[in-house]
């Protein structure tokens, strides 16, 4: 009886310790497996691909917000909350990452927006969704009185409809409806959703969006009911007092109950990355006092939060925001990374950041592990001058001295005991208490996917535009236009078929989740078309006379314009096979065995029947 008793007691403790916002002495790294319109690298089925890769530097990945948004969307104006098929695959594909991350010890990061929901078909309804034999719907008393400076009230009042009482306990955005979390339904569907999300879709924990809309205290109330480990808020905001309040603000019965991105770290990291470089009029890293005053600037250096600061030095906002200073980081990315991954808190890592510097990043978590380093590490300045600062952690097993600056090698660590590890563009790691040469680093295969090239046609006719701009992005990140402004670049180079006009360019393909996507318009940007995104094909285009809204629709009549021979071969040389949607389905140039359809091999669609 005694030690059933103490079994319990035991059993209690640890429920109570996981439901803390975020473990203590966490020695693990997250990725953020997405940045904006990462439609193709962020597909499931790519990500759940890479999870041995993944596996060997990451313990998290924080995905996109994985429900159905009623079209494209990267997830920020969620619809429905129980269809779980997205922009990034379906909720099969996404149980099937999720699973085999859980396998490789990964944990699947939700992204949770809750401050706001998008509506059906007018300002003030929502879908109804039955899960587990329980229908869950949110009303138009379900959103806050004031909602977008009181127009919905306006709406709401001519069309019949009520609204709650109580206004928002937050900021307020008028993207979409924001909700009142004073409501016993709306915190009746929350709890149900991060039930579902937590306990059968399997997700290891809750990034939640924008919670300066909603008061603190309710992600305290939904955590405590979930009883979730792993908690981060997107608390946007350089100032820390701030982010440590809204951290307080998550406490139930005293006890904290989410973490926070450590956004006043991430600035401050930018500010002194400023002076990383030899411009002219650039600062150094020691002229900014925020950067080498780090206790005064970031959750992660105050030791009684630093357990609550999850870091980062970039994300699909500030990466996105290239109108604002140094947003996003254009120099020394992978000096930042070294800084941060040598640093208490736990670190994310920018999907990007990983696809750039791969080799360098891990090297710098296997070195970060090999000491030790977790989120409540101690850790001070060392040394600083116009040409590098270092800073020094110590981890469990050993410490790491991480120089970063324009000439970082030219520091040297005093004493004997001191080892270089690891060193690369304007950083540097040493270790003390164990050898460099124990440190086990991962090795990656290089890629083997042939490059290939595809031809864009677009035919303009039934517009009658005199000027045709093709505006890129997605894929890997290489096919931005030239010129880099709205509306991207014009397009002069034509080639005639089929009796009509088509603006025609030419992408390469590098990778087996690249591809691109565009938007086409005349004059100086408008009118435009819709988007038309993940083309990993040749393709002809013709912009119609529809619309959707005010953009012009666009009809692939590649099949009307392409020459497709049948041909039926058991061989076609030693190339690559591509299915139409731009997978790799054979390596040897052979079509035996291969399903009815049609398929591309060096360049050319033969179709199989």
């Amino acid at each position: 009886m005694q030690r059933l008793y103490t079994t319990i007691i035991a059993l209690i403790a640890t429920i109570s310790m996981s439901a803390q916002g975020w473990p203590s002495n966490y020695d693990g790294v997250m990725l953020q497996g997405f940045f904006w319109d990462s439609y193709n690298d962020t597909q499931w089925t790519r990500l759940e691909k890479q999870a041995d890769e993944l596996a060997t530097t990451f313990d998290l990945i924080w995905v996109p917000q994985s429900g159905n948004c009623g079209g494209t969307s990267m997830g920020y104006d969620d619809l429905y909350w129980f269809d779980q098929n997205s922009s990034f695959g379906s909720e099969a594909d996404l149980r099937s990452m999720i699973k085999t991350f859980k396998q490789k010890g990964i944990g699947t990061i939700a992204d949770v927006v809750i401050n706001h929901r998008k509506n059906v078909s007018n300002w003030v309804d929502f879908p109804k969704e039955t899960y587990n034999g329980v229908t869950y719907e949110l009303t138009s008393t379900d959103i806050c009185a004031n909602d977008d400076g009181g127009d919905t009230k306006k709406w709401a009042d001519k069309n019949g409809y009520s609204l709650s009482n109580n206004n928002d306990t937050g900021e307020g955005w008028s993207g979409m409806r924001d909700l009142d979390h004073k409501s016993e339904n709306v915190q009746k569907n929350v709890k149900a959703y991060l039930d579902f999300l937590l306990n059968d879709l399997g997700y290891t924990g809750f990034r939640y969006d924008m919670v300066k809309g909603y008061s603190a205290s309710f992600t305290g109330l939904y955590n405590n009911s979930a009883d979730v480990k792993y908690s981060v808020g997107e608390y946007w905001d350089g100032n820390a007092t701030y982010v440590k309040s809204w951290i307080n603000g998550t406490k139930v019965d005293g006890k904290i109950q989410s973490a926070a991105f450590d956004f006043p770290f991430r600035y401050t990291v930018r500010n002194a990355l400023r002076g990383s470089s030899n411009d002219n009029n650039s600062k150094n890293w020691n002229q900014d006092p925020d950067f080498t005053l780090l206790s005064a600037s970031s959750i992660m250096s105050d030791a009684n939060y630093r357990q609550y600061a999850v870091t980062f030095v970039e994300n699909h906002d500030t990466e996105k925001r290239s109108n604002a200073d140094q947003d996003p980081i254009r120099k020394d990315t992978i000096a930042a990374n070294a800084f941060m991954l040598a640093m208490p808190g736990t670190p994310c890592v920018f999907l990007k950041h990983w696809k750039d510097y791969k080799q360098e990043i891990a090297n710098m978590v296997a070195v970060r592990k090999a000491v030790g380093i977790t989120n409540t590490s101690e850790t001070k300045n060392v040394a600083s001058n116009k040409d590098y600062y270092a800073v020094e952690t110590t981890g469990s097993k050993g410490k790491l001295l991480c120089v970063v600056g324009t000439k970082a090698d030219s520091y040297q660590p005093t004493g004997t005991e001191w080892k270089r590890a690891v060193s690369g563009y304007h950083y540097a790691y040493y270790v003390s208490g164990i050898s460099p040469e124990s440190i086990s680093y991962p090795t990656f295969k290089p890629s083997d996917f042939d490059k290939y090239t595809i031809t864009i046609r677009v035919n303009v006719d039934q517009v009658n535009w005199s000027r045709v701009n093709f505006w890129t992005w997605g894929g890997d990140g290489s096919h931005g236009p030239k010129n880099g402004n709205w509306p991207g670049d014009q397009i002069t180079n034509t080639t005639e078929v089929g009796g009509k006009k088509w603006y025609t360019q030419t992408y390469t393909i590098n990778e087996d989740y690249d591809a691109v996507s565009f938007v086409f318009s005349t004059g100086t940007g408008s009118p435009q078309s819709v988007d038309v995104t993940n083309v990993t094909t040749d393709k002809f285009f013709e912009i119609s006379t529809s619309k959707e809204g005010d953009k012009y629709l666009v009809n692939d009549v590649t099949a009307v314009y392409t020459g497709i021979s049948p041909v039926i071969s058991d061989a076609i040389g030693s190339k690559n096979v591509y299915s139409l949607d731009g997978r790799l389905v054979r390596t040897d140039g052979k079509l035996e065995n291969l399903a009815k359809g049609v398929y591309i091999v060096n360049n050319k669609k033969i179709i199989l029947k």
